[in-house]
């Protein structure tokens, strides 16, 4: 190798005997358009770690079967449109993700990858997965955002770690009934599909914690309202009692239904309903939006870069050192965690009383046109001079650390890299209090003495998203007491939080969504009670 052939990269993971090589953004995507993926890369048989993201790659060589060291290949955000079946050659494979490219068809070597633990390809044009019957070891399996018809071909007894499925936002017609012969899934998302009727055998799925089916067609009412409202352990009760089972292509009753019955189990419902809220649980209060409660606008503009957003307040806060600390520590947790390192979701906290009153917007803007005093810092940057000072310290910490890794907010630049636009939250006098996914204003930051808070979630997939990210939020806070109180007379292990709603509306002031609904904040466990006005 000699450095007028070979990426100056390439030749850094050489020199510095490094198993790990990540490629990312503008200039790497330069160089990929015009001689392709530097070939060098596949001499370096000790890598384990190989990342090309956010780049114009539309191919993988078929070099990359020489690097059979790999245990994880990240390929996200390209416009890869096909895998190479030499890919069958990366025995040692534990994580794949081709997430957010094109890929239209999958080789079949893809099903004997016996290491491999982890399969993410979202946001693709797939309608199709090789059966992954001998890739015994996996847990997480998502396909979301596909063209997929039909289940994948995972429903084995062998795949005993199976725990993760994700297929919502595809169109696929029917749950297989033997779904229960995983013996190890805990969450199941099939929302947004276009699913009419679900087996009774899905309520044999002994392990199922967590199951999506909202945004499909479903005949039974009931169910869709369950569905709409409930948690899963409801729904999987009412599964059990009133949809069929089949065996063997036939129809078997699994159980009866009559007025005694639906009298009884009425009433069975409502008394364990009441017997949950006689209990000492955690707490949280709903109060209803009001004409004081500031509206988000939302522009077409950021419809096209990050479309998505909800907010509330949190009220009645008071935190001790110890207690702030560990609310700054759970963001960071929930965007590494929920969020996929902001990639899915950005969850930004304001002290309310910081902002100036009145309405808020959400709209996205050039670069140059967003001006904000970041988090942490002494002056305000446009966006794109921030964007540059960021990169630039980003720079600086690689090559003292001699590290192709990025650390804080240095390693979501990609996430805005090459877009016309940035989206921002502005004030009612106009001034930039967040700019996702990057940071927020330090004129609105909270601190220990912060009683009220505007919390905003945005995400670049999708509403439900945004909830899940805001519920688990909310939940940690109230189950960790991070800013709460006792509540009342009851044991100090029991907190009490105080939310209010904020609303959603577009330019004519017609309304998009409101956070939290009634469809909101259900959970499994049953330790925390919902009030609602």
């Amino acid at each position: 190798m000699t450095s007028k052939e070979t990426w100056a990269e390439i030749i850094q993971v050489v020199k510095d005997n490094r198993h790990e090589l990540i490629l990312s953004g503008a200039e790497i995507s330069r160089k990929i358009s015009e001689t392709g993926l530097d070939t060098a890369l596949f001499d370096l048989g000790s890598l384990n770690y190989l990342n090309i993201n956010q780049t114009c790659l539309n191919e993988i060589p078929d070099g990359i079967g020489k690097l059979n060291n790999l245990t994880t290949l990240v390929l996200h955000s390209n416009k890869i449109s096909k895998l190479p079946s030499v890919i069958r050659n990366l025995q040692k494979l534990k994580v794949l993700d081709c997430s957010r490219n094109q890929l239209e068809h999958l080789p079949q070597e893809l099903g004997n990858l016996p290491q491999l633990t982890s399969i993410n390809f979202s946001s693709n044009l797939l309608n199709e997965l090789p059966s992954q019957a001998h890739n015994i070891k996996l847990s997480i399996l998502d396909l979301s955002n596909n063209q997929f018809n039909n289940f994948p071909d995972v429903c084995y007894p062998e795949l005993i770690h199976l725990a993760e499925i994700k297929l919502n936002g595809n169109k696929i017609k029917q749950i297989p009934s033997n779904i229960h012969v995983l013996p190890s899934l805990k969450l199941l998302d099939l929302a947004d599909n276009h699913i009419s009727a679900v087996p009774g055998e899905l309520a044999d799925c002994s392990k199922l914690k967590e199951l999506n089916l909202k945004g499909n067609p479903l005949s039974d009412k009931r169910l869709s309202k369950l569905v709409d409202q409930c948690r899963t352990k409801q729904v999987l009760d009412y599964v059990k009692q009133h949809c069929p089972k089949t065996t063997f292509g036939t129809v078997a009753v699994s159980g009866k239904s009559n007025k005694k019955g639906k009298k009884g189990r009425k009433n069975s419902e409502s008394e364990s309903t009441q017997a949950a809220l006689e209990k000492l649980t955690h707490k949280i209060k709903v109060l209803k939006v009001t004409q004081e409660t500031p509206v988000i606008k939302i522009t077409d503009h950021v419809k096209s870069v990050r479309p998505y957003i909800v907010a509330c307040i949190v009220k009645e806060l008071s935190f001790t050192d110890e207690t702030f600390k560990k609310f700054i520590q759970l963001q960071t947790k929930l965007h590494e965690g929920i969020c996929d390192k902001r990639n899915v979701a950005t969850l930004a906290t304001h002290d309310l009383s910081s902002l100036i009153p009145g309405d808020l917007t959400y709209t996205a803007k050039p670069p140059k046109e967003i001006e904000i005093k970041p988090l942490m810092r002494s002056k305000s940057y446009s966006a794109a001079a921030l964007f540059q000072q960021l990169q630039a310290e980003a720079d600086d910490l690689r090559k003292e650390k001699k590290r192709n890794v990025y650390s804080g907010i240095h390693k979501y630049l990609y996430l805005l890299e090459g877009k016309a636009l940035y989206p921002c939250l502005l004030d009612s006098s106009d001034q930039v209090i967040s700019f996702p996914p990057i940071t927020n204003s330090d004129i609105t930051k909270m601190s220990m003495n912060s009683t009220a808070m505007l919390v905003e979630v945005t995400s670049t997939q999708s509403q439900l998203v945004c909830k899940k990210v805001m519920d688990q939020f909310l939940k940690e806070l109230v189950v960790s007491g991070l800013g709460c109180s006792p509540e009342g007379d009851i044991p100090e292990e029991y907190h009490s939080l105080c939310i209010e709603q904020v609303k959603v509306v577009d330019r004519e002031g017609n309304m998009k969504q409101v956070y939290p609904s009634r469809t909101d904040l259900v959970f499994e466990e049953n330790n925390i009670t919902i009030i609602r006005e």
